[in-house]
């Protein structure tokens, strides 16, 4: 290989040298071996380092195999890779291409024209053409001779732009360090079996994508769906003998109430040993009916973008005993992995004693490296090595709880929205005077995005045309699903809004919340 064995790619090629021939990624083109991704990786490098100066590359789209390979190929060919989420707006999308530096944009076709509609000046490739290039590159091992790009194990692989409490969203820098390092961390909470076969469906534009390189680590399959749905998710468990997979609470709500309608598939999910979640709270009695309906052992992963995945572990052995009576242990988030440091620290970093709530703080090779271009946020987020994380629990038994987000993030069907970027839009919003926007309880989607909003002095709120403004902004999922109209928000002597205050009050009267838009 041409990079390191300390590096993304330098795992796959002695995973390859190993076993050549096991399958690596599995998808409706057909399958992938561990030899045949070693060389796609090398070409992949090849072709990068031919058409462009030393310039990040951003890949969007839905799943895809080609974002497999980039996963790898890009950091081999000493560029970073830029995670492009193709939910956002193509305006939001613009400026983080624009932030990151980014020299060429490769994707889903449909992605790209939206792209190129908005603005976007760049050189494009879409998934056919890009892959017919790395076809015609010259070979892995002539490839491997010529190469002058020998990466290291410290040098950034992958960027993704987090949604924080400001309005611009932060680029996290993961280094091959950073993510083989959280790879290291499931792998001693989470081992893989011998035999594992995972499905992957959630978007491999987030960062969630580490279980990906997971599995491949330890030689195992991926298989790939272009996207979630129930009933294809139980056509492909039984046709490639899944043995494990990731869900978030959306994900297994739907999976179970199509169990309940249609009995019959629960037979087409035999071979499925674990199901893991993270990503948003999952409510207990949802749990609980998975359990009855699946048999399968569940798994909780608590991590985020800056920790390059999950570094907090609920096993399976502790989910058993929650459902057999220990309702308590559900509620946490498990212990930290094994080289992983937690500590509850107070307002000031001070550590804070067993059972005491305060922010949660990570120390572990697996955080990130910085925010691209802001050293303020990098030295705000990391202190002495320890990440701070912006959410509120504590430790009790040596188990994990989150409590809350401090940054008052809302997490939507596992995405992250930030509050203020919404309040953002609406107050572009001639009508609106103050807005306030907070997360409200939804059994299917963990939380709803809730609009507080203030009128202009004579003015009326149209609540669907607000709707439709803040749309024309924003990604769809970041829009709010209730808004609330009030004479005045509650602010403190500083002028500040109680957000607190007003969760208080929706959870008293959720009759002014109404029905989800």
């Amino acid at each position: 290989m041409i990079a390191d064995a300390g590096t993304l790619a330098g795992v796959i090629g002695e995973v390859a040298s190993a076993r050549p021939e096991a399958p690596a990624i599995i998808d409706d083109l057909g399958t992938v071996t561990f030899c045949e991704l070693a060389d796609r990786i090398e070409a992949t490098a090849g072709l990068v380092e031919e058409l462009l100066p030393a310039l990040p590359v951003a890949v969007i789209g839905p799943n895809h195999r080609t974002w497999v390979e980039a996963y790898y190929g890009i950091p081999a060919s000493g560029r970073v890779l830029v995670f492009l989420n193709h939910r956002l707006h193509a305006r939001e999308l613009l400026t983080m291409i624009q932030r990151s530096g980014a020299g060429l944009v490769m994707g889903d076709q449909q992605e790209i024209r939206r792209l190129v509609d908005g603005g976007l000046d760049l050189p494009v490739f879409d998934w056919g053409t890009w892959s017919g290039l790395v076809d015609g590159v010259e070979s892995r091992a002539a490839r491997a001779r010529a190469t002058s790009a020998r990466p290291t194990s410290a040098d950034t692989a992958w960027l993704l732009f987090t949604s924080g409490t400001t309005a611009a969203p932060k680029g996290a820098m993961l280094s091959n360090a950073n993510i083989l390092a959280a790879v290291e961390s499931s792998s001693r909470a989470r081992p893989v079996e011998p035999d594992d076969v995972y499905l992957f469906p959630f978007p491999l534009c987030h960062v969630a994508g580490y279980n990906v390189v997971h599995r491949h680590v330890h030689g195992r399959p991926v298989v790939l769906m272009p996207g979630f749905a129930a009933a294809q998710f139980c056509d492909i468990v039984e046709r490639e003998s899944v043995t494990s997979t990731s869900l978030a609470a959306t994900m297994l709500a739907a999976l179970v109430d199509l169990l309940e309608a249609e009995p019959v598939r629960r037979k087409q999910l035999r071979s499925l040993r674990s199901v893991a979640y993270g990503a948003a709270p999952m409510p207990t009695s949802l749990l609980r009916r998975a359990d009855e309906l699946l048999g399968v052992d569940f798994a909780q992963g608590y991590g985020m973008t800056e920790l390059s995945g999950n570094a907090v572990f609920l096993d399976a052995a502790t989910h058993r005993r929650g459902l057999a009576g220990e309702t308590q242990l559900l509620e946490a988030a498990g212990r930290p992995a094994p080289g992983v440091e937690l500590r509850i620290a107070d307002d000031d970093g001070n550590g804070l004693p067993d059972g005491e709530m305060g922010e949660i703080l990570v120390r572990a090779e697996q955080v990130m490296s910085g925010y691209l271009d802001d050293e303020a946020a990098t030295s705000a987020a990391i202190v002495d090595g320890w990440l701070h994380t912006g959410d509120v629990g504590h430790v009790v038994d040596g188990l994990l709880t989150v409590v809350d987000r401090k940054k008052d993030m809302v997490i939507t069907g596992g995405e992250n929205v930030s509050s203020l970027e919404v309040e953002a839009a609406i107050l572009e919003h001639p009508d609106v005077a103050r807005v306030a926007v907070v997360g409200v309880a939804d059994p299917t989607w963990g939380e709803n995005v809730c609009a507080i909003v203030v009128p202009r002095s004579g003015s009326m709120i149209d609540v669907t045309d607000l709707v439709v403004h803040v749309r024309s902004r924003l990604a769809g999922f970041k829009v709010p699903r209730h808004v609330v109209i009030m004479d005045e928000l509650p602010v403190n002597t500083s002028g500040k809004v109680m957000k607190a205050d007003l969760r208080a009050r929706l959870a008293q009267e959720p009759d002014l919340i109404g029905e989800r838009l």
